[in-house]
């Protein structure tokens, strides 16, 4: 009855699985607290930077909450040509924060910033079916690249939060930070190896609500500002002013949505792969379109660009609960947190070191995903090539957060990501290596390929007996006697009782002729 049960609610497709209401806003509450700290960061880094009081950057991150939720419904449940239909939560993109900081240190201010987010993503809207034809060059050998990636860039997420969040503080980096990062991590194990799939499924909620309370009991969880500020608030529209563009701000915002939609293509691609869900060029076109639509509204209502969350893509990995209406109920905890502030606070007040411990296994699941989309490779050309040099060329800007602070802002904007420079190089190796035939045959390949997998004919298999070892180029039998190896055509000889000829000599060099 179960069983039944379970088949009428789910669909054809596994992202079309619906779950009772309560579990589905439970598992979405889950996805919810794993991004927040993500998604509230922005708002906050740039209304620092353009001298908001606390009240404005409020506005801001119930703004961008708000907006958020929205989108991630949009992008779930979908409407005709918009949404990808898959578990995709929405927010806005940490790669656009620098270009955004240096809009508003420009002079221009926030108006400035929503005048280059509004043109920027009108253009991104126009170009996002012509950047989804590109999925024909995304084979396994590149995403698999691009799911790792995605994993790895998000590590120095997860020690950032596990040290503390906030690097100017006192604390930051301490043992009682990382003690407690540490614990959560330990209870996110722990329950990821109880019998029961509920809790299981749970673990990172679970997790990040044992942590805050063990925070709670050793004083370290200020829920003072919980209660500070409006219970209820709707964002106002132009609530900063009218938008104004200027022609320099918009040029290197543009760039920022060509790199979120690298970003966005990327975790449709990994949430694909993790569901087993097939997707095209036709489902990424409708969900670029749906990033960059929102991404047109958000700054009528004080936010910036959007786009798809990758550490929620770890989420999907790690519980495999891969049902889009899940994450949806997610986007609408999303829009009551942007219209109830108050609900927004006490999930701020979850500490950072709490986020960091569950991000260590969600991130981590990510690249294990791609991990296993690259043993689905051949490598028996240039493939081992193009994964080693485009996880490596990714890896630069992760190690070294300023290896690209000499070159022009237009590039470190593309290539500080390491998704997006990860992503890049694995496209442009692949094209090189597979794509254009000119150059080294694929089976002449360079000396990095790996060496072919080590066979032996069934027919040679039948001939050994029991006991048969073969040692010092000669075959022994079990009584260690040699027995002699003899060329094909000895061997018909043989086989056909054609005696008349000498007998055959026995050969030296071993099985191999």
């Amino acid at each position: 009855m179960r069983a039944a049960e379970g088949q009428a609610m789910r669909g054809s497709r596994p992202e079309d699985e619906k779950l009772p209401i309560g579990r589905s806003f439970t598992y979405g509450l889950q996805h919810v607290l794993t991004m927040y700290g993500g998604i509230i960061a922005p708002p906050l880094i740039v209304g620092g930077a353009a001298g908001l009081t606390p009240a404005e950057q409020g506005v801001l991150v119930a703004s961008c909450l708000f907006i958020g939720g929205l989108a991630t419904i949009l992008q779930t449940i979908g409407l005709p040509f918009f949404g990808a239909q898959l578990p995709l939560v929405q927010g806005v993109s940490f790669a656009s924060v620098a270009t955004l900081v240096a809009i508003v240190n420009g002079g221009g201010g926030m108006p400035a910033v929503f005048g280059a987010v509004l043109v920027a993503s009108v253009i991104g809207f126009v170009i996002a079916p012509f950047f989804a034809r590109i999925i024909r060059f995304f084979p396994p050998v590149v995403t698999g690249v691009v799911i790792t990636m995605i994993g790895l860039s998000l590590t120095p997420v997860a020690a950032n939060w596990a040290m503390g969040g906030d690097s100017e503080a006192k604390d930051y980096g301490s043992l009682a930070n990382i003690g407690l990062a540490a614990v959560t991590l330990l209870v996110v194990l722990l329950l990821s190896k109880v019998g029961s799939a509920a809790i299981s499924r749970l673990s990172i909620l679970l997790a990040i609500v044992i942590g805050t309370v063990i925070a709670a009991l050793s004083g370290m969880v200020d829920f003072s500002m919980v209660f500070e500020g409006p219970f209820f608030a709707v964002p106002t529209p132009f609530a900063f002013g009218w938008p104004v563009f200027e022609i320099g701000g918009i040029i290197s915002m543009t760039i920022v949505v060509l790199v979120t939609l690298t970003e966005t293509t990327a975790d449709m691609l990994a949430v694909g792969e993790i569901t087993k869900s097939k997707v095209n060029s036709k489902r990424i076109a409708d969900g670029l379109r749906a990033d960059m639509a929102s991404s047109i509204v958000a700054p009528i209502f004080n936010t910036f660009t959007q786009t798809a969350f990758a550490q929620n893509v770890g989420l999907v990995a790690i519980t495999g609960i891969t049902s889009r209406f899940v994450v949806a109920a997610g986007g609408g905890i999303l829009v009551v947190l942007g219209l109830l502030p108050v609900l927004g606070r006490v999930v701020a007040a979850v500490p950072a070191p709490v986020l960091g411990g569950a991000g260590i296994v969600l991130f981590g699941t990510v690249a294990a995903s791609g991990i296993r989309t690259l043993a689905t490779v051949k490598y028996d050309g240039l493939n081992l090539v193009i994964v080693a040099a485009s996880i490596a060329f990714g890896c630069l800007p992760i190690v070294s957060p300023t290896f690209y602070n000499s070159f022009p802002d237009w590039f470190s904007t593309i290539f500080a990501s390491g998704i997006s420079s990860g992503t890049l190089m694995a496209v442009v190796l692949n094209l090189l290596f597979n794509e254009m035939k000119f150059g080294t045959p694929a089976k002449d390949a360079s000396v990095f390929a790996a060496a072919p997998p080590r066979v032996v004919c069934q027919d040679d298999i039948c001939a050994l007996l029991d006991g048969d070892q073969y040692a010092d180029g000669k075959l022994i039998d079990k009584e260690g006697r040699e027995v002699p190896v003899v060329t094909q055509e000895e061997y018909a000889q043989i086989e056909t009782g054609d005696m008349d000829r000498p007998v055959p000599r026995k050969h030296e060099g071993g099985a191999g002729e």
